[in-house]
């Protein structure tokens, strides 16, 4: 669909919202990496709001998502009760607009606009990595106080996986040949295995953003975490599921404008350093650390392989799906050694 015509779904979803606010310019202020599409909506007295409008999964999970995240943003005490987006509510609930015509089935939620700071460094210092473990621990830990007064959420690990599992059934040459359609379902196996054999049910349901990465969070010039946005990958879930880009973003190449999904940045010292600093604030267990290498097996496998399509544009989900048959998999269990860590943890 035209750029201009999902302009024209924003007014209509304002207009669903209040048709006495009239609408100056729509401007799209998208990252364009992704297949979701994030404008900035003027009116004619200036006043501004952010638009997000989503094509893909399914209208009562991104309803269900967008109610959670408004939940814990308005239950996150002092420092964090301003990091997150404020949707806008209607009828004192969050309010969605969806529009269905023709093949186009369409999602809108409208928030304030977040205030920013300071955006991370691209390669950060040894001292900026310290306080990035304690400010992600601490954040951790206001989250998870809230998983028992926000709304429960339908999706989990698992029933992604199935569904993974299912479309290869479905069509075992869904990505080229049969031999990788056998591949990812090994690994999906692997994950489930491991999953039991870790005991991941005990670990705490918490909310979850994935998508760290330094564009999508700023900070104060103390460090302290300012404002967080982007919820395209937000989920209730395990909090290790947050640690494979916060070695990203503590990894000794820094922040880059071509990427890819590599497992390395797990095994380095630099993401060892936030680890200690992280456990320092919020403990981790032996096995959450063992989990680590599941966490980032789940994300190739769920948002590289099964939803890559939908997340990144087609450029980028090309390459990333090709190198996850080249690289990302069979690095799993070569390269990932959790001795060092719990070492360095004292967790053995």
């Amino acid at each position: 669909m035209e750029l201009n015509n999902l302009s024209d779904i924003i007014t209509k979803a304002w207009q669903g919202f209040d048709s006495s606010k009239e609408i100056k310019k729509v401007e799209d202020i998208s990252a364009k990496v992704s297949t979701n599409h994030v404008y900035r909506v003027t009116f004619v007295d200036d006043d501004i709001v952010i638009a997000k409008i989503s094509f893909f999964g399914q209208y009562e999970n991104f309803k269900e998502d967008h109610r959670i995240i408004h939940a814990l943003s308005n239950n996150l005490l002092y420092p964090f009760e301003n990091v997150l987006g404020k949707s806008l509510l209607k009828n004192n609930q969050v309010y969605t607009f969806r529009y269905q015509e023709n093949k186009m089935d369409a999602w809108v939620v409208f928030y304030n606009p977040i205030r920013t700071q300071h955006r991370l460094p691209k390669r950060l210092s040894e001292s900026d990595i310290r306080k990035l473990g304690e400010q992600m621990g601490k954040f951790h830990k206001a989250c998870a106080k809230l998983r028992n007064v926000i709304p429960k959420s339908s999706k989990t690990l698992r029933t992604d996986i199935y569904k993974l599992l299912e479309s290869l059934d479905a069509n075992p040459t869904l990505f080229g040949t049969r031999a990788k359609g056998d591949y990812l379902k090994h690994h999906c196996e692997q994950f489930l295995k491991n999953r039991n054999k870790l005991k991941v049910r005990e670990f705490d349901i918490m909310p979850v953003f994935i998508d760290w990465n330094i564009g999508n969070f700023s900070v104060t010039d103390k460090l302290d975490l300012f404002s967080r946005w982007d919820y395209d990958w937000f989920r209730m879930s395990y909090r290790m599921l947050d640690f494979y880009f916060f070695s990203r973003v503590v990894s000794d190449i820094g922040d880059r404008t071509v990427f890819s999904y590599v497992i390395g940045p797990l095994m380095e010292d630099r993401f060892i350093i936030f680890l200690q600093e992280y456990h320092k604030v919020n403990p981790l267990t032996k096995n959450e650390i063992l989990f680590l290498k599941e966490g980032y097996r789940f994300f190739i496998l769920n948002y590289v392989m099964k939803d890559g399509n939908y997340f990144f544009n087609e450029k980028y989900a090309s390459k990333l799906q090709a190198e996850a048959f080249e690289i990302y998999l069979p690095s799993i269990d070569r390269d990932f050694d959790a001795t060092r860590i719990l070492e360095a943890l004292h967790l053995n």
